[in-house]
């Protein structure tokens, strides 16, 4: 054992050493692009006294494009686990946080990133949707719809292998929302280049779900009524106490929300308390809630999309109130997408006027037109299957951003046409957590682990532990793979071994005619 160790400590002390002397910008084998590199730079960073890492940014871009794509690479100096993480952004933004890398880096892996060609640090497009009036900058949306990813891992891969010496032994992407979505872009597009992914809360369905985002904002501006958040949170928790309980559990969590009845216009006219006001849940309140849990309808009431789950948080719609009413705050990137993406900035386009026909037709128009280019909608995983790939999608059921109900439809359609999927391809629900996290409701704070475990030793996840503290609390359960759900089977409520996963599909399943 002594012996084993010393050989070990050599062999990290040779790592270093190596990566000490080769953390510069003279890397001599750089993969074959669909572009020209630029320069790549390195330095070595000390992290807070704790560790060391190599700093390497590559610049390439591609010929005759105006693009200029930066590839970011974190190496840790020493403790290199063999392995490769290349991570997302969030937003309209592609690139990931760097304490996300510092993250990554301090745990061993072989840390990367990039921004696409996008050098703002900003989530929102307001800056670079347009090259002009009614002009739209295809290059760098098709950069951020993934593009780029194929190259930026080349890249990447390359550099890692000849600093160490050695090609990362696996390859993992981790991404959740936008992050996500490029992640199932991986899977369709470039199968080969990752052995494991995790995609969750992914933003797939895109050019339908940014404009089904803003449909709780368009059926108050309908209405011309914007409620006070406490309005909101006093229906929620109506809905909360009709249908809390159904999976025997009373935790604050709706963990069977197609099973639940609960009509909020049952509740118009309840009294309720907003701070220092008596009021009760008006009409339109009312209104708004079940159209938003509804979705996306037509004047004639046919369904476009999926709606949020009773237990999102709609008060978050809402907000700068005063004696005068209250302001809608809409998602950012839906309202950005309707205005400068489908609109193309039209100075005449005012997005609170639009009618049911306009809204109809916006949408349409999205999916018509960006799908293609950014939907990440393809069912069809039979090549990632065929690479040995393996892939994880967690989505919280309270998110008001990525309406989750959509990434179910999306692993429907893969199961339809793969009933062999879950071999390579799991779905996890986690009720009652929001976007990426947070939110009453347990969540997954291993799932990455349980996808390390899956790759590399054949682990299969049949469940994902979750957990959530609260007024220091601990509460510990599971979640299940689709159409699985956990089900309470009796015992502490706080403990896993109370849940089992058994499947209890539901068939009041939504139709969507687009």
């Amino acid at each position: 054992m002594r012996y084993l160790m010393l050989a070990t400590r050599f062999a990290a002390a040779c790592t270093a050493t190596r990566l000490l002397a080769k953390c510069h910008g003279n890397v001599t084998t750089l993969p074959s692009l669909g572009g020209y590199l630029d320069s790549i730079s390195a330095t070595v960073v000390n992290a807070s006294n704790k560790f060391n890492f190599c700093n390497v940014t590559a610049q390439y871009a591609h010929p005759g494009s105006n693009d200029t794509i930066h590839v970011y690479l974190y190496l840790p100096m020493e403790n290199w686990n063999g392995r490769f993480l290349a991570t997302g952004g969030g937003g309209y933004r592609m690139k990931t946080n760097d304490s996300d890398m510092m993250v990554n880096v301090e745990k061993g892996y072989a840390a990367m990133t990039t921004d696409g060609g996008n050098w703002r640090t900003s989530k929102s497009s307001e800056s670079w949707a347009l090259l002009g009036p009614g002009n739209i900058n295809f290059e760098l949306l098709t950069n951020y719809a993934g593009a780029v990813l194929e190259d930026c891992t080349s890249i990447g891969k390359t550099i890692t292998t000849e600093l160490y010496g050695k090609a990362p032994t696996f390859s993992y992407w981790n991404g959740c929302s936008t992050s996500g979505r490029q992640g199932l872009m991986l899977a369709q597009r470039f199968p080969k280049l990752y052995d494991g992914i995790m995609a969750a809360s992914p933003a797939v369905n895109w050019a339908k779900l940014m404009v089904a985002m803003y449909w709780p904002h368009f059926v108050m501006n309908q209405l011309g009524v914007y409620p006070t958040p406490c309005e909101f949170d006093a229906i929620k928790a109506a809905a909360l106490e009709a249908c809390d309980a159904l999976d025997g559990v009373k935790d604050g969590v709706i963990s069977y929300p197609e099973n639940c009845l609960f009509d909020p216009r049952e509740v118009v006219g309840r009294p309720i308390s907003c701070g220092n006001t008596s009021t009760v849940i008006s009409d339109e309140a009312a209104t708004i809630a079940y159209k938003t849990w509804l979705g996306p309808q037509t004047s004639q009431g046919s369904s476009l999309w999926y709606g949020l789950s009773l237990d999102t948080p709609l008060s978050e719609f809402v907000g700068d109130c005063s004696e005068q009413g209250c302001r809608g705050i809409p998602v950012f990137m839906a309202s950005e997408w309707v205005r400068l993406w489908v609109k193309k900035g039209d100075p005449n386009f005012n997005i609170t006027n639009m009618t049911y026909a306009d809204y109809e037709a916006i949408f349409r128009y999205s999916s018509e037109a960006y799908g293609p280019i950014i939907s990440t909608d393809n069912p069809d995983l039979s090549s990632f299957r065929e690479a040995g790939g393996k892939m994880i999608t967690w989505h919280g059921m309270a998110d008001p951003q990525t309406i989750p109900e959509g990434t179910t439809d999306y692993y429907e359609r893969v199961l339809r046409l793969d009933p062999k999927a879950p071999d390579f391809y799991r779905y996890f629900k986690a009720p009652g957590v929001w976007h990426c996290g947070g939110g009453p409701g347990p969540s997954p704070k291993t799932a990455f682990d349980a996808l390390v475990a899956w790759v590399e030793e054949g682990v299969i996840p049949d469940e994902l532990p979750a957990s959530i503290t609260t007024a220091n609390i601990e509460k510990k359960t599971k979640l299940c793979p689709y159409p699985l759900v956990s089900v309470y089977k009796g015992g502490s409520s706080l403990q896993e071994s109370s849940y089992v996963c058994e499947d209890r599909s539901s068939s009041n399943k939504r139709v969507c005619i687009f």
